[in-house]
């Protein structure tokens, strides 16, 4: 505890240097990609054991979403900490943590016979699993080892890759749960989701160099450096929205279908078209990140969004235009990681990246929990999802302008020779 307490209080915490990257970047996307794609894909393919699960326990569908929802919550507010280790420790020894967690999650989910095992393993376990062997701290390894100038195209070709886990997983999750029952796939999974191990030692970094003339930056005061900048402020509310919509229309879309009297095929085809076009949309996102402001692409990414909910609701509801939402919703679906994420790295440096990452994507979950609660909540004081509908569609206006106002500029710090000076 007292060498956590040194880390955190520290005022002579020095900077990595950032002129050379220690790692090929071919390696880095690789291994990045196959882990963000497994890790990915298997969160995803949660909802196909909903029924199985349920029915087989005797629950309600209650005790299943809460679990998933909580898992959300988890993963968020672990971010930031996890991040921060990351920063300090080195991505490797976390992703070797968070694989091991991800896996013991995953056999005791197969194992719980009551709601509060479920809840532990499902949710927490798993969520703070995720927060270990996702976006924000595989970012940080992209981040010291890509040069700026292509490194909001490097984000963008490992959201794709998590998008292509979405779609590529789901259904092998469907067949072993077909071919070998839920509880098998569980641990079949839990195995499968061991390979980070391995894939985790191509990004094993070498030792950082250390420069004495930047700033000396607690991990306290980056934090606080953070919160108090409008532009990091927008960036989370404008993440916030992300999450709301995308774990709505996640988890409530086919029940919306099913209650317009669309097949359940339906809501399947329309899901996997979100992971596919998802696969284009982020790729194109951190590509264009290369080439304009990247507060007019999150802005415009979120005024889409609101334009598409509003066209899908006033449409007729057949199955070609559920599919046509489902491809235009995936363009747009995880397209704002790729560029939220360079943003942050080119506002505040590297030093504390993954840490910056989890905060912002603590705002993200909170609206993922709240889409997910706040949609069944309203259906059942309504008997309609359409309030939710159009709070989504309003939400994706406010980020669309609060996110013309993000600064892309590095933030003006004074150095260590300057500091000195001045006292």
């Amino acid at each position: 505890m007292r060498g956590f307490a040194r880390f955190c209080y520290s005022s002579h915490m020095v900077a990595p240097t950032q002129s050379a990257p220690q790692l090929s970047i071919a390696q880095v996307l690789l291994c990045g990609g196959a882990i963000v794609t497994l890790s990915m894909g298997i969160r995803h393919g949660f909802g196909m054991w909903l029924q199985p699960i349920t029915l087989e326990r005797g629950w309600p569908r209650e005790t299943f979403a809460f679990a998933v929802a909580l898992q959300n919550l988890a993963w968020g507010i672990a971010g930031p900490f996890v991040g921060a280790l990351a920063d300090r420790f080195g991505t490797f020894k976390v992703l070797l943590g968070s694989a091991l967690m991800y896996a013991a999650g995953l056999t005791l989910m197969a194992f719980a016979t009551s709601g509060l095992a479920f809840a532990s393993s499902a949710g927490i376990l798993i969520g703070l699993a995720l927060a270990g062997c996702t976006y924000a701290v595989i970012y940080g390894v992209i981040g010291r080892n890509v040069p700026a100038e292509r490194r909001s195209w490097a984000m963008g070709v490992t959201a794709a890759a998590g998008s292509f886990g979405q779609f590529l997983v789901v259904p092998v999750a469907s067949g072993l749960i077909g071919a070998f029952g839920w509880q098998n796939a569980l641990l079949m999974l839990g195995l499968a989701v061991l390979m980070v191990m391995p894939l985790a030692f191509g990004l094993r970094e070498p030792a950082r160099d250390t420069v004495v003339h930047g700033t000396h930056q607690s991990v306290f005061e980056a934090a606080r450096e953070a919160f108090g900048y409008r532009s990091f402020q927008w960036l989370m509310t404008g993440y916030f929205v992300c999450g709301f919509q995308t774990v709505f229309i996640a988890v409530h879309l086919p029940s919306y279908l099913r209650d317009h009297n669309l097949t359940p095929q339906v809501a399947t085809t329309a899901l996997a078209l979100i992971g596919l076009f998802n696969v284009i949309g982020t790729y194109a996102a951190g590509s264009l990140g290369q080439r304009f402001p990247k507060r007019r692409i999150l802005s415009t990414i979120y005024i889409l969004r609101s334009v598409t909910i509003v066209a899908f609701l006033a449409a007729p509801l057949t199955p070609w235009s559920v599919y046509a939402f489902a491809a235009i919703m995936g363009l747009l679906w995880l397209s704002t990681v790729p560029t939220t994420n360079a943003v942050i790295a080119q506002m505040f440096g590297l030093r504390h990246f993954s840490m910056l990452g989890g905060f912002v994507f603590l705002g993200h979950q909170i609206g993922s929990f709240l889409g997910a609660w706040l949609g069944g909540r309203l259906y059942d004081a309504t008997g309609s999802y359409d309030v939710v509908w159009w709070i989504a569609a309003a939400l994706g206006v406010l980020a669309a302008v609060v996110n013309v106002a993000v600064r892309e500029t590095a933030i003006q710090r004074p150095t260590v020779a300057a500091a000195a000076a001045a006292a």
